[in-house]
């Protein structure tokens, strides 16, 4: 279980981050294809990221040289207590070079294979999402709120997110999420995390996304749980390493969202 120092450090590094962010957003900037070298989708990454991910990774190793890092732009650290941190300094790079604010700073605090603590922070919006298994809040200029999701009792009345289908899912993927979506009220798209904090906040049911790693989710699953809903793979299974993953707001929209996905 995350200890109050550790929440407390959670907020620290997020602060960190967001001074070394904020500056670039809107901004010129570079812009590097990190997918051009391995003729692979378009992925940029700017000084934004690997700026953040270094402020965080200096904290760290300054408050907790024993923990472990796995960060999206930098190496692994391994850890020697079996606790890791996991970073993704900007989450939605194409949204924050798009001048969109659907992006944000991710960290978790992974203890023994599972993120107990998971912050997502918006340091343009200045909202901060924080999650642990017994309860998740927004923390804003407006105060501090607990979050819940709300209520669902259908597909048929639920509004589904994800980030972009034809990008990331493959040609049975997208039948499947074709499929999901038409059973839904509506379907939105280009939310990367903060559609997260969203289902969290109430506002949105069903969130539906694949080709995740590690870093992309770990913050995001206490975040989910502590507000009241369910996150896992495709099949209902755990989650934590990314890959396939679909987030609901309440367990009858759920289970049947797995119907259509897990086949």
């Amino acid at each position: 279980m995350p200890s109050p120092a550790d929440i407390a450090l959670m907020h620290r590094l997020a602060d960190a981050a967001g001074e070394v962010i904020r500056p670039y957003f809107r901004a010129k900037i570079d812009v590097i294809d990190k997918g051009a070298a391995k003729a692979e989708m378009f992925d940029p990454v700017t000084a934004a990221d690997k700026g953040g991910e270094v402020a965080i990774r200096a904290l760290l190793e300054a408050e907790r040289p024993e923990d472990g890092i796995l960060g999206e732009e930098f190496p692994a650290k391994p850890s020697s207590n079996g606790r890791t941190w996991v970073i993704d300094p900007v989450d939605g790079t194409r949204a924050f070079i798009t001048g969109q604010t659907q992006w944000g700073t991710l960290i978790a605090l992974n203890e023994n294979g599972y993120p107990t603590l998971g912050v997502m922070d918006q340091p343009v919006t200045r909202e901060r999402f924080m999650g642990t298994k017994d309860g998740a809040e927004l923390h804003s200029p407006a105060g501090v709120t607990k979050l819940a999701v709300r209520p669902c009792e259908s597909l048929s009345k639920a509004v589904l997110m994800t980030t972009h289908p034809w990008a990331y899912f493959d040609d049975a993927e997208q039948t499947a999420f074709r499929q999901l979506s038409n059973a839904t009220m509506m379907s939105r798209f280009g939310g990367d995390c903060y559609a997260y904090g969203l289902l969290a906040m109430g506002f949105v049911d069903v969130i539906v996304e694949a080709s995740l790693k590690a870093w992309d989710i770990q913050a995001l699953i206490p975040i989910v749980e502590g507000a009241g809903g369910v996150i896992t793979d495709w099949k209902g299974g755990p989650c934590a390493e990314g890959g396939r993953v679909v987030a609901s707001g309440d367990k009858r929209v759920h289970e049947e969202a797995l119907r259509y996905l897990a086949g």
